[in-house]
């Protein structure tokens, strides 16, 4: 097939945090399998733009990638360079998908699309919980969606990460068809060895953001009856950073917190291996690569029931899972403090789990074949 992905931010583009790794991973797996594949982005990289010639179609590890420049330096990525490429070529694709929502960049994309009869699967990537429709600018939202959105939405097909997000598109969109499959992750083969640590030590790895809920295990820590450490590796606005040290030092828990910032592939993976414990109590997420990544190198997870692979975890035994309540996440950080068994027994079994459940070859092999029915329109 000839495969079309419309994303507003690619790699090199890290900072955007785990779907750029994801999606990059789904593009050149199709490759590999033999499709051929185009990926049409932006030069977005946070508030600066990638070093790249904008126009200029790139070989990114196998995948043909055109970075557009893009008029607005905010979440909107307007390019309309990118809509130009994409109204004179999008006919000469099998299918399109498009990745995330909300942004003006893929909403007009959708409208392109469908405008020239293309096939599209659209990864909402979590846009569309509940969470974020009554989060942000939420009434600007509301009214995209009920004016355009709900209507192109309709004449797509959908890809969910987890069940969790596959149920939030059945309620935003009735009788609207999509499949579920997780997403793609680049597992490197490392050798588990773990050492011992004085002090349970506990990690959030993720982009420091109000919706993960980092205020909630500030609290939750602070009432911990035994010595802790916690390590938070990943960025965030300056601002919300300095708030969130404020109060880790009216909680009494700043001695307790190390600020790595962002941490590297290399680094993240031994980081992660090094930890009794990583911890996500996020209000929402559709999906959560580095969940998948923790239990890769052996280390047990705690995660909120609005972490989209909570239903995972509980169903394989791999972690522990929580409300929001401040005093239920301490209970459930002691109890997982106390059962030190459940903790060995994980960092044996996780690794192997984790390799059979996420093979990279497999499931992009499933990616193709959903696509092939939606070409077929037997979705």
């Amino acid at each position: 097939m000839k495969i079309l992905h419309i994303v507003p931010s690619y790699k090199p583009a890290y900072i955007y945090g785990g779907p750029i790794e994801s999606v990059s991973k789904l593009c050149e797996g199709l490759v590999e399998q033999g499709h051929q594949v185009d990926v049409f982005t932006t030069t977005a990289n946070g508030e600066t733009e990638l070093d790249l010639v904008p126009g200029q179609t790139v070989n990114v590890d196998g995948v043909q990638v055109t970075y557009f420049k893009r008029i607005t330096k905010d979440p909107t990525h307007v390019s309309t360079a990118l809509w130009k490429h994409l109204y004179n070529t999008v006919g000469t694709y099998d299918i399109v998908h498009i990745q995330s929502w909300w942004s003006v960049l893929v909403i007009v994309s959708a409208m392109i699309c469908l405008a020239k009869g293309a096939k599209i699967v659209v990864s909402p990537r979590g846009m569309l919980s509940i969470y974020i429709f009554n989060s942000g600018k939420s009434g600007v939202k509301k009214l995209i969606h009920n004016t355009v959105g709900k209507r192109l939405l309709a004449k797509t097909a959908f890809h969910a990460t987890a069940k969790s997000e596959y149920l939030e598109c059945r309620e935003v969109i009735p009788n609207w068809k999509g499949f579920v499959l997780p997403n793609i992750i680049s597992l490197p083969k490392v050798e588990v060895n773990r050492r011992s640590n004085e002090v349970f030590t506990m990690v959030f790895m993720s982009r420091v953001h109000p919706k993960k809920g980092i205020e909630l295990l500030f609290k939750a820590i602070a009432a911990l009856p035994f010595p802790f450490k916690l390590k938070i590796a990943g960025s965030g606005e300056e601002a919300y950073i300095k708030d969130l040290k404020e109060q880790a030092i009216q909680l009494n828990i700043s001695d307790n917190i190390e600020w790595l910032g962002w941490v590297d592939r290399t680094e993240k993976f031994n980081l992660l291996m090094q930890s009794d414990l990583f911890t996500l109590v996020s209000y929402n997420e559709n999906f959560a690569n580095v969940v998948i990544e923790s239990l890769h190198v052996g280390t047990p997870v705690l995660v909120s029931y609005g972490v989209a692979l909570s239903e995972f975890v509980m169903q394989n035994d791999m972690g522990w899972v929580t409300g929001l309540e401040i005093e239920a996440i301490t209970k459930k950080l002691t109890e997982i403090y106390n059962d030190k068994p459940k903790r060995d027994q994980i960092n044996t079994t996780a690794p192997a789990l984790i390799a059979e459940m996420f093979a990279p070859a497999k499931l992009i092999g499933d990616y193709a074949a959903n696509y092939q029915q939606i070409v077929a329109n037997n979705l």
